[in-house]
Parts: C-alpha cells; structure tokens; sequence
C-alpha cells in the first residue's frame, strides 16, 4: 500500500481482552481461589494452632490475595496495567467487596425469609458480579489519561 494511503488510515487500538471473554476464568478462577481458602483454613484449624479461628482465617483469605489477584490479572483480564496501578485497586476492590457482602447480606437477610444457604448463593453472584465489573474497568485497565489517539 502506497505511503499517502497509509497516512489516510487510522490505527485500531488493540483490546486488552474481549469484554465477556474472562467471565467464566473469573468465575473458575474465584471458585478455586473460594476452595483454596476453605482448604487452607480448615487444615490450620485443625491443626488446633492456639491462634483464634477467625485470626486464621484473616491471615488465610490475606495469604490468597495477591494469588488471586496474579491469576485474575494474567488469565481473567488479560491485564498489561502495572502491578503498581492494578494491585491496589485490586485490594481497594476486594475491600468494597466486603463492604458489599456485608450490605447485601443486610438487605437480603432483612427483606426476604429465605434460608441462610440461598441468601449466601445470591450475596456472593451479586458482590462477584459487582467486583468483575469494576475489575474490568477499574483495576485491570489501563490508564488511558493524557494518551493521544491518532486521528
């Protein structure tokens, strides 16, 4: 293609990943993420450690954060954003998260009558659901201030 053709053309910026396609990576990689937390503080429970079980399980859901965090980043989101603009959006996320689960749990709890096991299925699609979303656009994109796109 001739030069002056060329220059007429304007370069289509490349996605970072396809905007549903890390959905089920999210969810499989939350679920192991999920299993491996359970597992974990179950073990170090049962070894009777002398350290209060809600103290485990803090240290526990901390030792899997930043796991999680890798294999979201690299598989789920398919992120090239720095470690440094993406970790602590992730762990500001995973805070908003708590706060979600608690406020979900609240209304839930306080508007229905259903049973314990339904109401923690539906807090956790809600906040996952919640969290993916701001992953996505938040944590895991790229900055996009100040940069030019050619016309």
């Amino acid at each position: 293609m001739s030069a002056s053709l060329e220059s007429l053309m304007r370069e289509v910026p490349r996605a970072s990943a396809p905007q549903w396609g890390g959905l089920l990576l999210f969810i499989a990689i939350g679920g192991a993420g999920a299993a491996a937390f359970v597992v974990l503080s179950t073990l170090i429970i049962w070894l009777d450690t002398g350290i209060a079980d809600w103290i485990v399980n803090t240290i526990c859901y901390g030792v899997l954060i930043v796991p999680v965090y890798l294999l979201h980043r690299l598989y789920s989101f398919q992120s090239e954003a720095s470690h440094w603009q993406a970790l602590p959006r992730y762990l500001a996320v995973q805070g908003m998260a708590l706060l979600l689960a608690a406020l979900f749990s609240f209304v839930i709890h306080g508007v229905t009558a259903l049973p314990s096991v339904v109401v923690s299925i539906l807090v956790i699609a809600l906040t996952s659901g919640v969290n993916f979303m701001v992953l996505r656009g938040w944590a895991f994109a790229r900055a996009q201030w100040g940069v030019a796109v050619p016309a």
